[in-house]
């Protein structure tokens, strides 16, 4: 009952949560529903047992040399069903698996048989002074020698047997120890069980107020449809438009620069024309003084006649070399462009540019009336599912399980002190028991002690003395002891050697290999009728795949039990979270949202006919070569600067006087020409230029250029005007994706916090391991396999301690008689046999010493 009250639960659990919150989903983007709130659970289900340990898994090693075979699953099968016998192989497997055990237990039966049997004929045969009970002594050569041996290896042995008995303590104090604080642990456990209770309608509520973060994303987009929809919109559409406006723009730039390279060209023309004339006349009055100052007397000297014939050959230079005045005029063409910038079509431009951008407000201002609606839609999905999870009967189960839980917890803590009560009557019999075998090695340890501090190597058998003949008594009260109590002792570790090993090979060991659930999980095993017996207790369905080894591994892994108890059988949530359920009204508000962009007007008839204008002003008429051909010239034919440098230089060869000075003067004024008129000059030239070639660049197939222009703008507004329909439906799908994808991540989110964070049922798996592999296995099957192994391995040698110890006390003890001494028989150096020489010297004896 309470596992399906258990199941019911994390069902209605999962279905209520199912409509709720999604995690993961990007079209528009990632939306963040936090973390299912979630307690942290006490229990640790793992027992780490200390210096123990070491004896703990010494044990694992001797059982698995006992029983090294693998576990027997077809036999645990057939005995699970009733069937084990039907076939002859069963029995002969089953020995086969136990042959170990069976070995084992049967020697411990031949030492309970025959240890009392032996010891009984022990004594019978000292009474007869036989068997060493004879109190006389023969001695030997090694007597110390074989005394030495005798006590050390009585000692060793005691020292074997002292260290089973304090590991046969060990696990029994553990034991008790592990028990007694057993209470905190089953405690832990159940406040883990109520916590898995208690939280679950907390996980289901937080799931369910996370529909608020979907709605409240999507409205935030309904509300701006403008930025999302209208912009979509608009970065489709602009993959077009933008160009063909950016086009126009640019050909407004390309007007206004035209404007200015004709204005420059105008100019700098005049400013060449008035200029070269100008320097022409200047040049040709340089001329004439020069030819004056080289018809003096002075130049028909012999020193200056050579350089005055030179200078006078190089006057033809000083000339102008670029001729400006036949250049064509572009006034014509100005006054054109001038025309065509009387129209802003930069402004018209961005006009349009305003027009497009406003695509936004449009969208919005289109789209009111229906975003309403989906909004109330939005508003009526989350009542619907704050009143489906009201309609659950979450509380009740949950309250149900509480009670059970209670009631159990109630049981427990009642039991636990009985079970106290027992265990101290477990302790202190197994105390009774350690202490049987410390009796046994008190004696041993003072016969040892007795014999060994009192022994006089000078002291003939029957002069030994009180100390050593006590020793003596003392080992040989222990060989009694061990004889009364090692049947005892030995039945104890035979019946918890067979318990506790198989209990750790068929229980234990399966556990932890999982071994366990694949026999539990065997069809048909536990009910006839059913195949899978789990399925069949919480189902009514023994068909649907649950097994006990997927249900522990998955709250093992702290899983939400809808997984781990595959509660879809019982309530499918992938039906209740079907998106559609939740969308269509959504998706069909959506699809019927209508857009007109028809009002858009990129670029009016006025500038499309100002760029036809501008392509008609004739600037491509402009004769180019012949502008280029004079600007590509000199302004004059030498170098004004290097002529003067060059006449200096010349009358500096000439005799000192008159002469040199005025042809330094000339080269002067040459200087001062360059400066003043040349100069300005070439920077008017470098203006023409580059305003010339502006032209002839901006000219090169300008009608091309501006029809191309005008087309692009006429194919952008077809599209607005006739395709746009098309663009807006599909961003309109594309927009309606993004508002369902939240619904779908919110979904999914769901989905993946059922599957592992709600309810999630680890403290499940811990109580399974508390009860089997902690209490059953690391504490009871541990200790008590410690114990029978210290026990038993102290049992098996008082075997050898009770030979050296029967064999040690002839050497203590007080002898009856003696063999006589003799220093004359050669050969002979220590005492004569007895019988050789008739001598008798009786002593009487307590009925101990004849032990």
């Amino acid at each position: 009952m309470a596992v399906e009250l258990c199941l019911l639960l994390l069902l209605f659990c999962g279905s209520t949560i199912s409509e709720v919150q999604p995690i993961y989903k990007p079209p528009p983007g990632t939306l963040d529903f936090g973390f299912v709130p979630a307690k942290t659970y006490d229990t640790g289900a793992y027992h780490e047992p200390g210096a123990i340990g070491i004896l703990f898994k010494i044990v694992h090693a001797f059982l698995y040399l006992v029983q090294p075979n693998s576990f027997p699953q077809d036999l645990i099968r057939k005995l699970a069903q009733q069937q084990f016998g039907n076939s002859q192989g069963d029995y002969q497997k089953a020995i086969y698996y136990e042959i170990g055990f069976i070995v084992s237990a049967a020697l411990g039966l031949l030492f309970i048989l025959l240890l009392p049997l032996v010891g009984l004929c022990f004594c019978m045969c000292r009474c007869c002074d036989n068997c060493g009970g004879e109190m006389h002594q023969r001695q030997k050569k090694n007597a110390d020698c074989q005394r030495s041996c005798f006590a050390t290896f009585l000692f060793v042995a005691s020292l074997i047997i002292s260290v089973g008995v304090l590991c046969a303590y060990a696990a029994n104090q553990h034991l008790t120890n592990q028990v007694r604080g057993a209470k905190k642990l089953v405690n832990s456990n159940f406040k883990d069980l109520k916590i898995f209770l208690n939280d679950t309608p907390a996980q289901i509520d937080y799931l369910v107020s996370q529909y608020n973060t979907t709605k409240d994303k999507a409205l935030s987009d309904l509300n701006n449809v403008g930025p999302v929809l209208g912009t979509r919109v608009q970065e489709q559409l602009g993959k077009e438009v933008r160009p063909a406006l950016d086009a126009a723009l640019t050909m407004a730039g390309a007007i206004r620069e035209t404007k200015e390279a004709l204005e420059n060209v105008s100019v700098s023309v005049e400013v060449l024309q008035e200029g070269t004339e100008r320097l022409h006349a200047n040049l040709t009055d340089v001329k004439m003084h020069l030819s004056n100052t080289l018809s003096d007397s002075a130049c028909n000297a012999a020193q200056a006649a050579s350089t005055c014939n030179i200078i006078r050959n190089s006057l033809s230079q000083l000339n102008i070399n670029a001729n400006f005045s036949g250049l064509p005029g572009v006034n014509s063409q100005l006054a054109k462009v001038n025309d065509v910038l009387k129209i802003d079509l930069s402004s018209l431009v961005q006009k349009g540019y305003a027009a497009f951008n406003d695509t936004p407000d449009l969208v919005v201002n289109q789209t009111r009336n229906i975003l309403s609606d989906i909004k109330s839609v939005l508003e009526s999905i989350g009542s619907n599912i704050t009143t489906f999870t009201k309609m659950l009967p979450v509380q009740k189960i949950i309250a149900d399980l509480m009670v059970y839980l209670t009631q159990s917890e109630a049981y427990v803590q009642d039991y636990f002190p009985v079970m106290e009560q027992y265990d101290f009557y477990r302790w202190l019999g197994c105390l009774i028991l350690c202490c049987m075998v410390v009796l046994i090695l008190v004696f041993y340890y003072l016969g040892l002690l007795c014999g060994t501090c009192g022994y006089d190597k000078h002291a003939s058998p029957t002069t030994r003395g009180c100390i050593s003949n006590t020793g003596g008594n003392f080992l040989m009260a222990g060989v009694g002891f061990s004889f009364l109590f090692s049947w005892v002792l030995m039945v104890v570790v035979v019946l918890t050697f067979v318990t506790g090993g198989n209990v750790e090979k068929l229980v234990c060991e399966p556990f932890e290999d999982k071994n366990l659930f694949k026999v539990l999980d065997t069809p048909y095993l536990l009910n006839q009728h059913w195949k899978n017996y789990l399925a069949g207790i919480i189902f009514k369905n023994p068909n649907v795949n649950l097994t006990f080894e997927k249900v522990y591994s998955d709250c093992k892994e702290n899983k939400g039990i809808y997984t781990s108890l595959h509660l879809e059988h019982l309530f499918n949530i992938n039906e209740l979270l079907n998106i559609s359920m939740y969308t269509e009204d959504v998706a069909l508000r959506i699809e019927h949202i209508q857009i007109n962009l028809s009002k858009i007007i990129l670029l009016d008839e006025i500038g499309k006919e100002n760029l036809l204008n501008f392509s008609s002003s004739g600037i491509d008429g402009i004769d180019f070569s012949a502008y280029l051909t004079e600007i590509n010239k000199s302004v004059t034919k030498v170098d004004l600067l290097s002529f003067a440098n060059d006449l200096e230089a010349r009358a500096d060869q000439l005799p000192k006087g008159a002469l040199e000075n005025a042809l330094k003067g000339h080269s002067n004024n040459i200087r001062m020409i360059h400066n003043q008129q040349v100069v300005p000059l070439e920077q008017a030239m470098s203006t023409l230029n580059q305003s010339i070639r502006l032209l002839k660049r901006t000219s090169s197939e300008l009608m091309v250029k501006v029809k191309n222009v005008i087309s692009a703008v006429n194919a952008a507004q077809n599209l607005i005007n006739n395709n746009a329909s098309q663009v807006i439906v599909q961003e309109t799908k594309e927009y309606m994706d993004t508002i369902i994808g939240y619904f779908e991540q919110y979904i999914e989110w769901v989905k993946e916090s059922i599957a592992m964070e709600v309810a999630a049922c680890k403290p499940i798996a811990n109580v399974i391991d508390t009860a089997v592999d902690i209490f059953l296995c690391s504490y009871i099957a541990d200790s008590v396999n410690t114990f029978w192994f210290g026990l038993g391995g102290s049992s098996m040698f008082l075997i050898p301690a009770i030979i050296f110890a029967v064999k040690l006390s002839k050497y203590y003890r007080r002898m009856d008689t003696e063999d006589v001494y003799d220093d004359t028989e050669n050969g002979n150096n220590g005492y004569h046999k007895e019988h050789l020489y008739g001598i008798h010297n009786p002593v009487f004896t307590s009925s101990v010493e004849q032990w």
